[in-house]
């Protein structure tokens, strides 16, 4: 059982939704992305995506993608994301951390050298978003078989001649996006999404976690209302990008987290 499995047990044990946080590794800078992701579990985060820099993040929409090149600027590398990722585990070796982003670095490194490196530092499971179902002997499966979770994006657009193939060789949770188009372009509704997420529970066997959208506690409430938790990023790193203080990023993800734990 991964940490991933582990936390969301947990979760339903105690009938608790699960509250995931997206922040980008090295942004705004090394030192002050550690402190961040240090603050998170205290801040109510259950799960934490750790965002790999990337220079052409296609699925991002405009926050994440200026978040993604301020850690480039500063020379953030997937070596130095894994090197984070450890240097966390020090101190809390019980809260997950998903590793998002692309597949051009981790093909570059050589996955069995990413797969050793990443189980080293930590990390518990990976949302590579440009590698399809067609594509699982590439990094899925090796993931699967060396203990990581490969955890997959459901979309609006998968419909149900598709849903079985995208989560065949998921694991730890599927991450259901609630809209078509980039991260932050939209707000997400519940009465759309709560179709959605039944149907991916009846085909996956596991918690959905609805992201893309959600940028408000009273948004985390009502999405985690009709979903076993809920993502938010856009919303945590746009008030990075604004030179915010630890403190204060850390006190609004306490605001988001409170809105998915009380429903």
């Amino acid at each position: 059982m991964t940490r991933i499995d582990a936390k969301f047990a947990d979760l339903k044990a105690k009938g608790k939704k699960a509250f995931v946080a997206y922040v980008m590794a090295g942004d705004p800078d090394y030192q002050a992305s550690l402190d961040i992701v240090r603050g998170l579990p205290g801040a109510g985060v259950d799960v934490i995506e750790l965002g790999l820099p990337f220079t052409d993040p296609m699925a991002d929409g405009p926050t994440i993608q200026l978040a993604g090149q301020r850690a480039l600027d500063g020379g953030m590398t997937l070596e130095k994301t894994l090197y984070l990722a450890a240097e966390f585990r020090k101190e809390d070796d019980t809260t997950p951390i998903v590793l998002m982003g692309y597949y051009n670095p981790i093909y570059s490194m050589g996955v069995d050298t990413f797969i050793a490196a990443a189980k080293a530092a930590g990390i518990d499971g990976m949302i590579i978003v440009d590698l399809p179902p067609e594509e699982d002997r590439e990094l899925c499966l090796p993931a699967n078989e060396a203990g990581l979770n490969f955890i997959r994006l459901a979309t609006p657009t998968t419909d149900d001649s598709r849903l079985p193939r995208v989560v065949q060789n998921t694991s730890g949770f599927v991450y259901y996006v609630s809209i078509t188009g980039i991260t932050g372009a939209a707000e997400a509704e519940a009465v759309d999404v709560a179709p959605e997420v039944a149907r991916i529970q009846a085909a996956s066997g596991l918690p959905v976690i609805v992201g893309f959208g959600v940028n408000t506690p009273e948004k985390s409430r009502a999405i985690a209302d009709v979903a076993d938790g809920v993502v938010v990023g856009s919303a945590i790193v746009g008030r990075i990008g604004k030179g915010e203080s630890t403190q204060d990023v850390l006190a609004f993800v306490k605001t988001l987290s409170d809105g998915a734990h009380a429903a």
